[in-house]
């Protein structure tokens, strides 16, 4: 396993050689530092700590500071955690973007865009009740009956309900990299990623 911390710029569309275009997520991944390597004799586990970003002191913790004072390292903005990580990195070592190529398939992690409270209609895809004659009035987004009458009387649990929606964080597996800038530290990644403009996400390849 490798990976790297990226941020997300945007969208465009990706011209081939062969000429056919794409939809692609621009991606600026690192170069992040690595903080800690952790393994089964003084951890439990093997894993690498990354860092992205650097963070101002001001606002970081006494806790966070002790940690990244600790391995000689700067307050980093986002600290992410790698299993089994396959390059050989020590404290202190650069990870950038030249550990992918075109043509490799990988997973990318981000949360989703939030989009607060929402009806059943947008949030699962209700059809609405039907006909706005027969009494219907101004109802046709509502739910309609929630299932039980006099017993057992209380609302299954996972009944599909109005709720807060977005902000989960989703996993797009085996998307293909479709170019790689290292001298920006730029990936495109194919088909849309999840998150809003500026949102952090990680990028994994087995």
């Amino acid at each position: 396993m490798k990976g790297i911390i990226g941020r997300k710029i945007g969208m465009t569309q990706y011209f081939r050689p062969d000429g056919t275009h794409v939809a692609c997520t621009i991606i600026e991944a690192g170069p992040c530092k690595v903080i800690q390597k952790k393994t089964v004799e003084t951890d439990g586990y093997d894993s690498v700590q990354i860092g992205y970003g650097v963070r101002k002191e001001s606002r970081t913790t006494n806790a966070q500071k002790g940690h990244f004072k600790k391995h000689n390292s700067d307050s980093m903005q986002v600290v992410r955690e790698i299993r089994d990580f396959d390059l050989e990195k020590e404290s202190g070592d650069e990870i950038t973007i030249e550990i992918f190529a075109e043509g490799d398939r990988v997973s990318v992690e981000g949360v989703s865009k939030g989009k607060g409270f929402q009806g059943v209609v947008k949030r699962h895809g209700f059809a609405g009740v039907g006909m706005a004659t027969h009494g219907q009035h101004n109802r046709e987004r509502a739910p309609g009956s929630l299932g039980a009458g006099s017993y057992p009387s209380r609302v299954f649990k996972g009944m599909r309900m109005a709720g807060r929606m977005g902000s989960d964080k989703i996993t797009l597996k085996k998307v293909p990299v479709e170019k790689v800038i290292a001298e920006k530290n730029i990936i495109y990644i194919k088909g849309a990623v999840p998150g809003r403009k500026g949102s952090i996400v990680m990028i994994k390849k087995n």
